[in-house]
């Protein structure tokens, strides 16, 4: 077993008794020392359904709690061996594809481009995701009125989140006086 599939199967379940789920770790060379990626991500709610509500990204605080969690674990464990590492916790980043149903399903309300083997290209706004399907908002262009499109994941070769400085539902946030409502600025954490 690789020492990646090693810190993999030794990180896993704690971080699941922390309410996590562990996207992907990463061990490489960096000089003298050995440098550890992991990704952690807040579990989906609903995913073994259709999801039609956007999945909180992860706090500072819950990246900080589960480096400690994964620190503990390493600490313990002989999983690196007698070499020095340098650990690194964080979330998905935007650009990471969405290559599996639930990553689909935490990015609803996001702007995606899906590509296909056989089909253009298709951007869109998830604004349903289910365990074997996405169905996107697709605007209007020129002359094609705005429309609903389903994909199966199997037919999808590729699919990634785009990024967006100024998104469109941003202004239904704000309240009649221009000044965005308490309870926005509560949950206005975003990883985009």
């Amino acid at each position: 077993m690789s020492v990646q599939e090693t810190v993999r199967s030794q990180i896993e379940a704690p971080l699941t008794d922390a309410g996590l789920v562990l996207e992907s770790v990463d061990v490489t060379a960096a000089g003298r020392r050995r440098l550890v990626r992991v990704a952690v991500d807040r579990p989906v709610a609903g995913a073994d359904g259709a999801v039609t509500a956007p999945t909180q990204a992860l706090t500072l605080d819950e990246i900080a709690d589960a480096t400690r969690v994964v620190s503990d674990v390493l600490d313990e464990s002989d999983a690196m061996g007698s070499q020095p590492y340098t650990l690194e916790v964080s979330s998905p980043g935007v650009d990471r594809p969405l290559t599996l149903p639930r990553h689909h399903q935490r990015n609803v309300g996001r702007l995606v481009t899906l590509s296909f083997d056989d089909a253009a290209p298709v951007t869109g706004r998830i604004v349903e995701a289910s365990p074997d399907e996405v169905t996107l908002e697709i605007p209007a262009a020129g002359k094609t009125p705005a429309a609903r499109a389903t994909h199966p994941y199997a037919d999808i070769t590729k699919a990634v989140v785009q990024v967006e400085f100024n998104r469109p539902d941003a202004a239904d946030d704000l309240v009649d006086d221009g000044e965005f409502a308490d309870d926005d600025l509560a949950g206005s954490t975003d990883d985009a």
